[in-house]
């Protein structure tokens, strides 16, 4: 490995009764933890213990706001205005950060979950709010965003709203060429095969190029990589790929 590279996984997105990902299992093997804040996932007993279990284990803990569409998993795009994407974002993140703060840690982070996310890459004035809130809320407050090809308008927006940006790609995940995230509509969108799941990510840990959804080379410059937590493969993948990055 030529750099040290972050793990990341969205936890805590159980509802009640209804339970998704292990996420007492995944914790220990990565560095940071996107936590749904209610709005796609997660209640607020299960946004309690989710911090708690970041605590134990010492994992940076980042807030995981979505549209308000708790039916469609915050996997629907949404019409709301900037104003309301700015406002929802601070509901969520505050929320979350009062269990960090009861805790006896803070948030570190925001990445925006879902549908929310990839408009970012897209809606200049979507993007603008996102930074409004995490600019708002707390001076420093990193945004977690989509490492693409040329992030240039990212940095450039960022800049000028005076956040941090971290920069996320995917182990799972297939890619367009441009290092857009393919839709969840294609049939090859999601990896499944452990191998290539882990291959992926190595490769991007590495700073080497691997295959994007049409076979050809694609190369991403990233702080941190997702595994998401609702992929069946995710454990053991996490297992493999947290053994591998801590030999180097």
């Amino acid at each position: 490995m030529n750099r040290r590279i972050l793990l990341n996984c969205d936890m805590g997105e159980s509802f009640g009764a209804w339970n998704m990902g292990d996420d007492a299992l995944a914790m220990p093997l990565v560095d940071q933890a996107n936590l749904a804040c209610g709005f796609h996932a997660a209640d607020p007993l299960t946004m309690q213990r989710t911090v708690a279990l970041a605590v134990r284990y010492g994992v940076s803990i980042g807030a995981h706001p979505a549209y308000p569409d708790l039916v469609g998993f915050g996997r629907r795009h949404m019409a709301c205005s900037p104003e309301e994407v700015t406002a929802q974002v601070l509901y969520q993140i505050g929320a979350l950060d009062a269990f960090c703060r009861a805790a006896g840690t803070q948030l570190a982070y925001v990445k925006p979950h879902g549908a929310l996310y990839n408009d970012l890459v897209r809606d200049d004035a979507l993007l603008g709010a996102v930074l409004e809130a995490c600019a708002s809320y707390r001076k420093g407050l990193p945004l977690m965003v989509l490492a693409l090809v040329d992030n240039r308008r990212e940095l450039e927006f960022a800049d000028a709203a005076d956040v941090p940006l971290i920069f996320e790609a995917f182990a799972d995940r297939a890619y367009l060429t441009d290092g857009q995230l393919a839709p969840r509509r294609l049939a090859d969108a999601l990896h499944r095969d452990p191998q290539r799941i882990l291959d992926q990510a190595l490769a991007i840990a590495q700073g080497e190029a691997f295959a994007d959804i049409d076979g050809k080379p694609l190369q991403l410059c990233a702080d941190s990589l997702c595994v998401h937590g609702d992929n069946p493969e995710s454990l053991a993948v996490l297992r493999r790929l947290r053994a591998l990055l801590d030999a180097t």
